[in-house]
């Protein structure tokens, strides 16, 4: 038996068992075969893992693997060919750790097998989750049988579960009495289209019914009310409906008690006292306290006697029939006539107070009271004419009361908030059907001419008579406040600034379409590049700007058109007229049209651009109208995306790549805590020597949900949220560390290069943050070229000039990178303190085929030494590529051709590195 612990399957060139270990690892998998005829077996690399042996031997693993496939010896060559053979075997760990791996195999060859191919994966995880799925489940159903609530399930409404709960509630001996019974053998008829319709209402698994009441009815056909709470879940597979419920015969007694109680006690005008059998007041309802003039906490563990200023015998008034005639006093010493009623409880005793004198006193004051009112008091008798007036409402009708008196409401000119006369009187509708109306606005055109808004109540005078009713009209002058409201509404809905809708009155109207039947149109516009106004000819000159622009668009709209301004330059345009995309895109050209003409302000000729994004709101949309705004702002970036000055519909995808962002982006501040990026690196190779003599470390995330992000997707998310600062330090340090241990572990003499952004130019600790990684890892300055892109540099000259001074001075060398694709001169790259140009890719790809980019990529190579620069080219996918780069002249190459960016353990391998004691060609740079 032989052992080939690198082998992989029979056949196939070298190129394929690569690819075949590749796929196999990013599965956790490991292959192995097995010979009969030869009896050899061999397997992957990666099998000492599995196993729990790292740092065993062959013959180790070799009669582990034996022992493992043991129980496939006779059945292996049993099983014909094509018939898969599975197997799960635990193992123990060099840890002690016991872990499940899983062997798969099929037999090869015909008609006996001669071979196995198999696969073998860890699968401790899929165990430990089965048998915590197992786990639950009982909990689950003990959980059930134990619970003093009700529950059965049912499909279909026929019974397949209850539990004892269940059957008690029903009045079944067990559960066995209901199981495959109809649902509706157990629910009132009432109650059965009601259920229903619940039921019906559970969509999808997991969706849940609001707590309702029903009846049940049970074995002996006797009605429990109760509770019910319905699950829409799967049962034995399929679609099945839990319920949950609980009796509430107890709880619906108790509350009809409290509801007779409530109403008797609070809604009564009497006051109601109770006593002990001491004539101590232990309770009072709200009328006590208005009669006597004593608040409840006061009245308390009083005498009666106290309370009500008067001498009281409760048994004595029981004796002479429970009822008489008192006099009283209130708590202020005010006289009281009062009817007073007694009973005997348990407790004591209860009193029945009516205040007699409160109603003689609101008789005789009632015609001064309605004489000193500001609200005008009319009184109209069942025949439907005015009967009485008070000097209010001779004030607010401008009439005196000699002609109001004798006319009839109706007569005068009345009319509602829509400017429309009314059909009916207020009054005139409570006389005929006994309803009150209450704070009704109407506008009275008085008999000067004068309009006046008025706000209505009306009341039947007597309650208990028969219609036609006589009624109590009261009216007060509300024009003043209306006016105002108005104005506040306006302020509250409108820019300011514009005239314009701000936010608040745009969502309302995004809330409550003009026509339901009909899509609406949002288009969300912001100004390109405004901020640039505001900031250098000031705010005046930006606040006539934006009124300019709310004037344009009101011009280039539609009357049923709604715009307004959120703030800030941002603006919407809201339409039902014009929703198919066609007409949305004329509407938008017209809108840029608009904003392109030259804007005077103070003097000045400006000129503006603006983005829009659109999207269209169907009478089916349940977006709400942040959900809209949402959508046409995300709709509107991507219109400046593309160069701004036009517009942009929205769509799903867009919306998904938004969201996408934005969970990368909070995902992104815990990378570096939760170790997920990590550096690769990728070779540089001098064309002299061939040699590989530095690497360039490179950031990549490994998202544990979305798997591998592309740098060029969360590097400007790190930028956007001022993370790139501490993500780059981070990868800073860890590229340094990792190298300066390699090179320390195979005595290399190997440079990183290291990229910065070109918002870490700005950040006032980078030379620190440089120096202390050094110092920490050991590398030695020299050995660290930072990079930083053409673009980032010739955004600021000035200002990153000092940096990259600082950054020389601490020894390490600087690169400028994706050179000739910004805009710096021969002039300011004299100036500034590089070392190396690296020229970008674009200029590599098409070098082959292109004459033009061969006397470029000469010239820049050219240019380079000229200033004593070392040329690093990028993007080396070929054979010829790097050779005609070597004939142009390159000092250094990189490129998938050379070696793709792979961590650093997988470095050596697959490059030819220096050793320390063979130095590496000079470079230019501080040493």
């Amino acid at each position: 038996m032989e052992i080939d612990p690198n082998g992989g399957l029979p056949g196939g060139s070298g190129f394929d068992r690569e690819l075949l270990e590749v796929a196999l690892s990013a599965q956790g998998a490991v292959s192995w075969t097995f010979d009969f005829a030869e009896d050899q077996l061999t397997w992957t690399a990666g099998m000492e893992t599995l196993l729990g042996m790292p740092s065993a031997g062959e013959e180790e693993i070799r009669a582990r693997l034996v022992e493992l496939l043991a129980p496939w010896t006779v059945a292996a060559r049993t099983t014909g060919k094509g018939q898969g053979l599975d197997l799960e075997q635990p193992v123990v760990t060099a840890e002690g750790q016991t872990r499940v791996l899983h062997f798969h195999a099929r037999p090869v060859g015909d008609p006996h097998p001669s071979a196995l191919v198999g696969l073998v994966r860890e699968v401790t995880a899929l165990h430990r989750d089965r048998q915590a799925l197992t786990d639950l489940a009982g909990r689950y159903r003990l959980l059930v049988e134990l619970s003093p609530d009700a529950i059965c399930v049912h499909q279909g409404e026929v019974i397949k579960y209850a539990n004892p709960a269940m059957s008690t509630i029903l009045g079944a001996e067990s559960s066995a009495q209901l199981l495959g019974r109809a649902l509706t053998d157990f629910v009132a008829p009432d109650s059965i289209p009601p259920m229903r319709d619940r039921i019906k209402s559970l969509a999808t698994p997991g969706t849940a019914t609001p707590r309702a009441r029903a009846e049940l009815q049970r074995l002996d056909g006797t009605a429990v009310p109760v509770e019910l709470v319905a699950v829409r879940i799967t049962w034995e597979g399929h679609p099945a409906v839990q319920v949950i419920g609980r009796d509430v015969t107890r709880e619906q007694a108790a509350e009809a008690t409290l509801r007779y109680q409530a109403a008797l006690v609070d809604h009564v005008n009497n006051a109601i006292i109770a006593l002990d059998r001491k004539g101590v007041v232990t309770s009072v309802n709200p009328a006590a306290e208005t009669v006597y003039g004593v608040p409840a906490d006061q009245a308390l563990g009083r005498p009666v006697t106290e309370l009500v200023g008067a001498p009281l015998q409760p048994e004595a008034l029981l004796a002479a029939g429970g009822v008489t005639e008192a006099r009283h006093r209130r708590s202020d010493g005010t006289a009281l006539v009062i009817r007073l009623s007694v009973a005997k409880m348990d407790s004591g005793f209860v009193l029945v107070c009516a205040d007699e004198t409160a109603r003689r006193r609101a008789e005789q004051d009632f015609a001064t009271v309605v004489d000193a009112l500001n609200e005008g008091i009319l009184v109209v008798a069942p025949t439907g004419l005015i009967v009485s007036a008070n000097p209010a409402a001779e004030q607010i009708l401008g009439a005196p009361r000699s002609a109001i008196v004798g006319s009839a409401p109706e007569t005068w000119s009345v009319f509602d908030e829509a400017g429309q006369p009314l059909r009916a009187h207020p009054t005139v509708s409570t006389q005929r059907s006994g309803v009150s109306q209450t704070a009704r606005v109407l506008r009275l055109e008085r008999p000067d001419g004068r309009s006046v808004w008025t706000s209505v109540t009306t009341r039947l005078l007597g309650p208990h008579d028969q219609p036609p009713h006589a009624v109590v009209t009261s009216f007060t002058d509300v024009t003043e406040k209306r006016a105002a409201r108005e104005r506040l509404e306006h302020e509250a809905t409108h820019d300011p600034l514009t005239g314009l809708a701000n936010r608040t009155l745009v969502l309302r109207r995004l809330g409550h379409l003009w026509q339901p039947t009909r899509p609406l149109a949002l288009l969300f516009l912001d100004l390109d590049n405004f901020k640039r106004i505001n900031d250098s000819l000031g705010h005046v000159v930006g606040d006539d700007v934006l009124r300019t622009v709310g004037q344009r668009l009101v011009q280039a709209t539609r009357d049923e058109a709604l715009v307004g301004r959120l703030g800030g330059d941002e603006f919407v345009v809201l339409t039902q007229h014009e929703n198919t995309r066609g007409a949305l895109g004329e509407l938008s050209q017209r809108l840029l049209a608009a904003l392109t003409e030259p804007i005077h302000a103070q003097g000045r000729q400006l000129h503006l651009r603006a983005s829009i994004g659109i999207v269209v709101s169907h009478p089916s949309d349940t977006r709400a109208g942040q959900d809209l705004l949402r959508d046409a702002d995300v709709a509107m970036y991507k219109a400046k995306a593309r160069g701004g000055g036009r517009y942009a519909f929205f769509d799903v995808e867009l919306r998904q790549r938004v969201q996408r962002h934005m969970v990368l982006e909070q995902d992104l501040h815990h990378a570096v805590a939760q170790d997920q990026l990590w550096v690769a690196y990728q070779p540089v190779v001098d064309l002299r020597t061939e040699r590989t003599v530095a690497v360039e470390g490179l950031l990549r995330w490994q998202h544990p949900v979305h798997g591998t992000v592309s740098p060029g997707e969360f590097i400007p998310l790190a930028e956007e949220s001022d993370l790139i600062n501490s993500l780059g330090a981070h990868m800073l340090r860890t590229a340094v560390r990792e190298l300066a241990a390699m090179r320390e572990r195979h005595r290399l003499e190997l440079r990183l290069h290291a990229n910065l952004s070109p918002r870490q130019l700005e950040d006032p600790g980078l030379q620190a943050t440089v120096q202390q990684a050094l110092a920490d890892s050991g590398l030695p300055a020299r050995a660290l070229c930072l990079e930083l892109t053409e673009n980032a540099i010739m955004c600021d000259p000035a200002a990153a000039t000092p940096v990259l001074h600082a950054l020389r001075e601490l020894g390490v060398s600087l690169a400028i990178d994706d050179f000739g694709t910004g805009h710096s001169s021969l002039a300011q790259l004299r100036r500034l303190p590089f070392d190396s140009l690296k020229i970008d890719r674009s200029f590599i790809t098409g070098l082959e085929d292109s004459d033009e980019l061969d006397v470029l990529v000469t010239s820049i190579i050219a240019m380079a030494h000229t200033l004593g620069l070392t040329v690093v080219t990028e993007g080396i996918e070929t054979a010829h590529q790097l050779e005609l780069l070597r004939d142009l002249g390159s000092d250094q190459a990189q490129g998938y051709y050379l070696g793709k960016p792979a961590p650093i353990e997988e470095l050596l391998p697959f490059s030819c590195f220096p050793p320390r004691d063979e130095p590496p060609p000079a470079e230019s740079g501080p040493e």
